[in-house]
């Protein structure tokens, strides 16, 4: 065998550790960062729920590991899920009734979601429920 082959063995915290595991190492969007800072700071010491952030851009940008991040700093539980995922009102009510209060919940393409499954989130977010 040749002693210089390398063997590629994937570690459980290699992808977390390349990520930001804060705001403070999230590079780049300076404003938009400063403002999530305001409001994380703002709900922990409210100790209630952060208001909803929708966060859009290209696939590949950030917009999991942020919404990660904002759960880590806000010190609760990290769900995500995708929208073409949920595809009945009761897999969304399934997620959401297994989230603790102030909890994340991530919807990645949540433009996808069905109609029928839209009216269940949207009571849910207007309740923070």
């Amino acid at each position: 065998m040749d002693e210089r082959m390398i063997d590629v063995v994937e570690r459980p915290d290699d992808e977390t550790s390349i990520r930001p595991q804060q705001l403070a190492d999230f590079v780049g969007q300076r404003r938009m960062r400063a403002n999530l800072e305001i409001f994380v700071q703002a709900a922990r010491d409210r100790g209630t729920a952060m208001d909803h952030v929708l966060f859009h851009g290209p696939p590949g940008l950030g917009k999991t590991t942020l919404a990660s991040i904002v759960a880590r700093e806000l010190g609760v539980n990290f769900r995500a899920t995708s929208g073409p995922v949920i595809a009945k009102a009761g897999d969304l009510a399934a997620i959401l009734t297994n989230l603790q209060p102030r909890d994340v919940l991530f919807i990645d393409e949540i433009h996808r979601l069905a109609p029928a499954v839209e009216e269940v989130l949207y009571p849910a977010m207007e309740d923070f429920q």
